[in-house]
């Protein structure tokens, strides 16, 4: 069985002291260049590994960030997971991830699991434990898309998205607009996208409609729920051309399907526009337009964040004051065949 190779050994092959050894891992700032190559090439030589649990008791940087997500049936949000776990190797951390049931008591007992791992930072994407709670860890937190009064965010500009989503739909001459959603509270951000699409609609005297349902992950609830509303738009507004912005994606691709299963041509009698521009908009049966979420600035943002509460936390163990930060990214419309 192969030794693991120690700082005193190291220290015996370079001619070193173990406390030079200990300051190239700890604070390499303090040795001379000639110093470090002498000690790097040893551990070549050696076939050193690091011991990365050793380094955590030596230092107390776990380098664990913790992740709480919704259930990932919407594309957007296995979109937005991918691309944070992808950041490894610029930014070095570990990510520790559960999935949420909606449930506030269990992501609490997420939370302490992960505190138990000594998690340096926490992101935030479920909405269940209000900001209020989440304050009192005593670590950097960031929510995305999700209420943030009392901690750090990063948001797209939902009214934005909602207002490039509705004006096309009017650009394009259709006559009756329709908003599909679930009800949302206030204080969650994508409730601007009900907020701009009826204030447009209103603004510009277009007859408009806002449907809210109750989505779960169960795909034939969900396709049964958007067919009923389907059959409701087809009575009242028969022979009218139909735009329909829907609240995200994966919705948007159900509603396809039905459209299509019922002979309704696309983009001539429906227009339809989803929100993330998420795989499932370029997978759709019919190419999707949508309203692209940055998800490549959101993820550098919320890792931007955390990073330099992380810092301040390392430098005061007892916590330094914390500034949260707020920001907000604006999509952009990406348009396909689903529209004009």
């Amino acid at each position: 069985m192969k030794k693991n190779i120690t700082y005193s050994d190291i220290a015996k092959y370079t001619n070193l002291s173990t406390a030079t050894i200990s300051r190239y891992f700890n604070s390499p700032e303090n040795l001379t260049k000639e110093t470090s190559l002498l000690i790097e090439n040893a551990l070549k030589e050696l076939n050193y590994k690091k011991n990365k649990v050793a380094k955590i008791f030596s230092n107390g940087k776990t380098e664990f960030i913790g992740i709480i997500a919704p259930k990932l049936e919407l594309h957007f949000y296995s979109y937005l997971l991918n691309s944070i776990l992808n950041t490894y190797s610029r930014y070095g951390y570990k990510f520790l991830v559960f999935t949420s049931n909606g449930n506030i008591d269990e992501e609490k007992e997420y939370i302490d699991e992960l505190l138990a791992y000594q998690i340096e930072g926490l992101i935030m994407i479920s909405s269940c434990i209000p900001s209020i709670q989440l304050k009192d860890y005593n670590i950097p937190i960031v929510g995305i898309e999700r209420e943030s009064k009392y901690i750090s965010s990063v948001d797209t500009n939902n009214y934005l998205g909602a207002s490039l989503a509705t004006n096309t739909l009017i650009e394009n001459n259709c006559d009756v607009l329709i908003h599909i959603n679930s009800p949302i509270l206030e204080e969650i951000p994508s409730i601007d996208r009900i907020k701009a699409f009826e204030n447009i609609c209103l603004d510009k005297n277009i007859e408009h409609m806002v449907f809210y349902e109750v989505f779960n992950n169960d795909i034939s609830d969900t396709t049964s729920k958007l067919f009923n509303i389907f059959k409701k738009i087809e009575a009242k507004y028969n022979g009218k051309k139909i735009g329909v912005f829907l609240s995200n994606d994966t919705l948007a691709n159900y509603f396809i399907k039905i459209l299509v299963k019922n002979n309704k041509s696309i983009p001539d009698d429906y227009e339809v526009i989803g929100f993330d521009d998420s795989p499932a908009a370029i997978e759709s049966f019919i190419p999707l337009t949508s309203i692209k979420q940055d998800v490549n600035k959101i993820t550098q943002n919320t890792l931007s964040i955390l990073t330099e509460g992380i810092k301040i936390n390392r430098k005061n163990k007892k916590g330094c004051l914390r500034v949260n930060k707020h920001v907000v990214i604006d999509p952009t419309i990406v348009k396909r065949e689903s529209t004009l």
